[in-house]
C-alpha cells in the first residue's frame, strides 16, 4: 500500500524541522517542507501531496487562506492545521474550507499520528481541547438561537453585571418586564433557578452574545 505523501509548512524552522524529523522517524513520506504560506500553496499545486500539515500563522498566506485556495481550485490535498490558539471560528472554518484536522501546537507531536490515521481513512480530527471547546460553543449557540432579540439584548446587559432595575431604566421598560424576560431566558437556556446562574452563564459565553 502506497504511503500518503505529506507536505509540512511552518515559519518557525525549529518546529518545522522537529515535525519533519518526527514524521520521518515514524516512516511517513514527507515530500516537501516550506517556511511561508505562498511557497506552501505553490508546492501543493505543483506536487499535489495527499496531506498538507500547515501552521495557521505564516507570512504571505495563512493556513486558512491556503485551505480556501485549495477548495476554490478543487485541489484534493487534505489540510491539517496546527495552531497556538483556540480560535472561536475553528469549526466554522473547518466545515467551510474542508479542513480535515486541527491540532494545537503544544500537543501536535502527541496527536499527529492519530490525526494522520484518521485523515488517511477519510475522517476528521480535532485536538481534544479544541473539540471540547467546540462542543461547548455549539451547544451554547444552539440555545441562543431560541432567544428573541429582546432576550438577547437583556442577556448582553446581564453579562455586564447590570441589575434588573438598571436594565429597565436603560431599555425604558418596567423592572417586572425585565424579570419576566430573565425568567424566560433561564428556562430556554435550561439553567438551574439559583442565584447568579444567569449572570455566570452570560459571562462565560460573553463572546457569543456580543
Amino acid at each position: 500500500m502506497r504511503k500518503p505523501t505529506i507536505l509540512i509548512a511552518d515559519d518557525h524552522p525549529i518546529l518545522l524541522r522537529g515535525l519533519e524529523t518526527f514524521l520521518q522517524d515514524h516512516k511517513h513520506n514527507v515530500i516537501a517542507t516550506c517556511t511561508d504560506g505562498k511557497k506552501a500553496y505553490n508546492a501543493i499545486v505543483k506536487q499535489k501531496p495527499d496531506i498538507a500539515i500547515l501552521d495557521i500563522d505564516m507570512p504571505n498566506l495563512t493556513g486558512i487562506e491556503i485551505a480556501k485556495n485549495c477548495k476554490r481550485h478543487n485541489l484534493d490535498t487534505k489540510i491539517i492545521l496546527i495552531t497556538l490558539h483556540k480560535e472561536k471560528k475553528i469549526y466554522e472554518n473547518a466545515m467551510r474550507y474542508n479542513i480535515h484536522g486541527y491540532l494545537l501546537k503544544e500537543f501536535a507531536l502527541n496527536e499527529i499520528e492519530v490525526c494522520l490515521e484518521k485523515v488517511i481513512n477519510g475522517e476528521s480530527y480535532f485536538s481534544k481541547k479544541i473539540y471540547k471547546r467546540f462542543l461547548k460553543t455549539s451547544d451554547a449557540n444552539a440555545m441562543l438561537e431560541n432567544l428573541t432579540p429582546s432576550e438577547i439584548k437583556i442577556l448582553k446587559l446581564v453579562a455586564e453585571e447590570m441589575t434588573s432595575n438598571e436594565i429597565a431604566n436603560m431599555l425604558n421598560i418596567s423592572p417586572r418586564t425585565v424579570s419576566n424576560h430573565r425568567g424566560n431566558i433561564v428556562k430556554k437556556l435550561k439553567l438551574h433557578p439559583k442565584p447568579n446562574a444567569l449572570l455566570i452563564w452570560a459571562q462565560k459565553h460573553k463572546e457569543l452574545i456580543e
